[in-house]
């Protein structure tokens, strides 16, 4: 036989060999292809921004306020819903509505944009003592033991009611015998939460 019949009948086998492996493949439920599959990008949202619907439906489910949240290493507002009236209530109502939702964990749409809460869940807000500057509240861990960022959220959260702030400070306390001191939150705190709160003495 001649060297280009056998090449010829070595090509041809190649052939079927293939056209049956290709048989085979779609027999049993795999599909070729022979480019490279671009399905697109996948669907993303703009980091530290909800939805206004997500907004509105929070708002429809009681009196809405805004709470700091942690997105791209700053502090951003979030909207939220409390079941309480700034204006109607006592201090310390509003304080502890406003602490429950920067202690709430993220929705799953807020997280899926970047936010985040360093503030405990285990952590709780009381009245001021005996002795304490008008307006004082007392958290029940030491305001200097909590992170940066989640003393941060506190004070910028608790400095944009108009209930809990004395002008632009915020008092806060601690369960120990220590004084409590007024914390500022600055266009730097907004920047930068990772840098401990501006504080000032209380008399």
């Amino acid at each position: 036989m001649r060297r280009s019949e056998r090449r010829g009948h070595r090509t041809a086998a190649a052939l079927a060999g293939a056209a049956l492996c290709a048989v085979l493949a779609t027999g049993c439920g795999i599909r070729t292809t022979s480019v490279p599959v671009d399905a697109g990008a996948a669907p993303s949202r703009v980091p530290c921004a909800m939805p206004a619907e997500d907004a509105a439906s929070q708002a429809a489910r009681g009196i809405p306020v805004q709470v700091y949240l942690i997105c791209a290493s700053q502090l951003v507002t979030v909207d939220r819903a409390v079941q309480v009236q700034e204006a109607k209530a006592d201090r310390l109502r509003v304080a502890t509505e406003l602490l429950n939702e920067l202690r709430r964990r993220p929705t799953a749409d807020e997280r899926q944009a970047g936010f985040s809460t360093d503030v405990p869940k285990s952590l709780r807000v009381s009245g001021p003592r005996t002795g304490d500057a008008e307006g004082a509240l007392r958290l029940s861990r030491q305001p200097e033991d909590l992170s940066a960022q989640a003393l941060a959220q506190i004070v910028c959260t608790f400095a944009d009611s108009d209930a809990l702030a004395t002008g632009e400070t915020v008092t806060l306390g601690g369960p120990g015998d220590y004084r409590a001191r007024g914390y500022l939150c600055t266009a730097e705190t907004k920047a930068s939460p990772k840098a401990v709160p501006s504080s000032i003495g209380m008399p």
